[in-house]
């Protein structure tokens, strides 16, 4: 049972790694080609480990250095619109336009939505 245990390891590492460079990137390969990185995934435990680990030690895109070992490449900029500082800015620009243009068009009366 542990014979087949191992066996299957081997192959789901294999498996994994040939998956894996399929998906990569040219930073990730470290200058080898596809073909060269399939030939030495197929190499029992030693080249699926050697793939995980310096495909992982490539510098994420985004990053200056070495971003953290398996994470996906880093956005430049806010993953949302209500993080995005100038997107707020210009948001309260206009919330303050529409306060003004209803308030000297409705003379006294607030907007109840304008209440802050």
């Amino acid at each position: 049972m542990a014979r087949a245990l191992f066996f299957l390891v081997i192959i789901g590492l294999a498996v994994y790694a040939l998956a894996d460079i399929a998906t990569s990137d040219e930073r990730a390969r470290r200058g080898l080609p596809k073909g060269a990185w399939f030939l030495i995934a197929l190499v029992p435990i030693a080249g699926p480990l050697a793939w995980i680990l310096s495909s992982r030690a490539a510098p994420a895109a985004g990053t200056a250095g070495g971003g953290r070992p398996g994470a996906g490449p880093r956005r430049s900029g806010p993953v949302a619109p209500d993080d995005d500082p100038d997107f707020l800015w210009r948001l309260d620009q206009e919330r303050r336009r529409r306060e003004r243009e209803q308030g000297s068009s409705d003379g006294d009366v607030p907007d109840e939505g304008a209440r802050g």
